[in-house]
């Protein structure tokens, strides 16, 4: 499972739609995922966004856009890029993007079992 961080009322709008993320694709070429792993790490980008977000949960074997894990930033991290639109029915989970009163992400209780690297 990846995950793509969105604004909730941006997902709204496309949920019933066959696809999504053409925006994304023009502006970088891919569109921004993360594995559960490594989502603790590209959280605090979103800090100051004051509009709800959401993670939006991707069963990538069921992508029909490819995948490529790309180190872009010479981390040593691998971080899943999706090179075309997502199509929402791999979308298997939408959960709320869970702020402390900082503006910290807390991790989502559905990904407990998932150790963070």
């Amino acid at each position: 499972m990846i995950i793509h961080c969105m604004h909730e009322k941006l997902w709204n709008k496309v949920k019933n739609k066959e696809s999504f993320g053409k925006k994304d694709v023009r502006k970088y070429g891919f569109i921004h995922c993360s594995t559960v792993e490594y989502f603790w790490r590209v959280a605090p980008n979103f800090k100051g966004v004051k509009e709800p977000l959401v993670l939006i949960c991707i069963d990538e074997n069921k992508l029909l856009s490819e995948v490529k894990y790309e180190d872009s930033d010479g981390t040593g991290r691998y971080y899943p890029h999706v090179y075309g639109e997502i199509n929402t029915d791999s979308v298997v989970a939408v959960l709320p993007f869970n702020k402390d009163i900082n503006g910290n992400y807390i991790k989502n209780s559905e990904f407990d079992g998932i150790e963070e690297m």
